[in-house]
């Protein structure tokens, strides 16, 4: 059920669903689903690689992973979806698989602005209008971008940690020494001896990120070594050391994204139907529920997924994160 948010009653409703656990069928156990052969489409940067599911002419669903995670986060996520005639849409991020830029002399830029123009672009060149978008992590944030930006072209969000937009300033301010410890891994990333340590353990590191975000999942080496082949891109360490960067203030951004990042740096509402979505155990920095509710000015839901739900939400409770999904796309 959506709660229809109002100036007085939006923040109120979305504290007690909040507060009301909403709990996913177990996460199966099953040996994993093989994914189909990814496709690619150009845009005017990058090659995209992407699985798609579903039949062509089905409504669209595009889902977004975040960092350090790739397409197989949504692995059981995406056949539901297409089993229910969505073409489901599950793209890797600049930076991750076999996503690739077209051009060596271009930036390896990982600032959100330059993520979003990426996920719209490439709705562009598959001649996709509109879709539902799905993301968690990087990709939540890319979504919400999306939606607040251009929400002419999104029918509906599902956003894990709800809102994530913020901005080169923001990112300056401090925080309490509780909160910067959380944020531990951005000022390492801020070092060369960080540039340096990720590029050499990256793997390791990653695994570390996941076992801290997702304490109660209990994934298994075949699990974390099916997404960890994707940091294997060339130009994976670039960009994530650039998006830590960058929200420090201490990496520019381009030009080309200068307009946007102005926008988004004004904390912009999103008015499309939206199910924003936390985990019982995400041990990752995240926002309150309450902080953020007002944010959200169209049809809005916050569900809390109990059970020792960590921060890859969608690999963790893939039941909940479909139901959400299907919900937001309804009338």
């Amino acid at each position: 059920m959506f709660i229809k948010p109002t100036r007085r009653g939006l923040l109120g409703a979305a504290m007690i669903a909040a507060a009301t656990p909403f709990t996913p069928v177990q996460a199966s156990t099953a040996p994993a689903r093989a994914m189909p052969p990814l496709k690619t489409v150009r845009t005017d940067l990058l090659e995209i690689a992407y699985a798609e599911y579903g039949p062509a002419a089905g409504p669209v669903m595009v889902l977004l992973h975040g960092w350090p995670y790739d397409i197989h986060a949504f692995e059981e996520v995406a056949p539901a979806l297409a089993a229910k005639g969505y073409r489901v849409i599950v793209p890797h991020l600049r930076g991750y698989g076999t996503t690739r830029f077209l051009a060596a002399d271009t930036k390896r830029n990982g600032q959100p602005g330059a993520l979003a123009t990426d996920t719209v672009a490439m709705m562009d060149a598959l001649g996709i209008r509109n879709a539902i978008l799905g993301g968690f992590d990087w990709g939540a944030r890319t979504c919400d971008i999306i939606a607040a930006l251009w929400p002419d072209r999104v029918r509906g969000l599902v956003a894990v940690s709800g809102y994530l937009i913020g901005s080169q300033v923001a990112g300056q301010m401090p925080l309490p020494p509780e909160a910067e410890l959380q944020w531990w891994y951005q000022f390492y990333f801020a070092t060369e001896r960080g540039r340096a340590g990720y590029t050499k353990y990256r793997k390791e590191f990653s695994k570390l990120i996941w076992r801290i975000a997702s304490p109660k999942w209990v994934f298994d080496d075949a699990t974390f070594d099916r997404s960890a082949a994707a940091f294997d891109n060339p130009d994976h360490v670039e960009i994530v050391i650039h998006n830590y960067r960058w929200r420090l203030g201490l990496a520019e951004g381009e030009a080309r994204y200068e307009a946007i990042e102005q926008q988004l740096a004004k904390a912009p509402v999103i008015t499309v139907p939206t199910i924003t979505m936390e985990g019982d155990a995400n041990g990752a920095p995240h926002p309150p529920p309450a902080s953020y509710a007002a944010k959200f000015t169209g049809r809005y839901e916050h569900r809390l997924i109990s059970g020792g739900i960590g921060h890859n939400l969608p690999q963790e409770a893939p039941a909940a994160f479909v139901q959400a999904m299907l919900d937001v796309a309804r009338p």
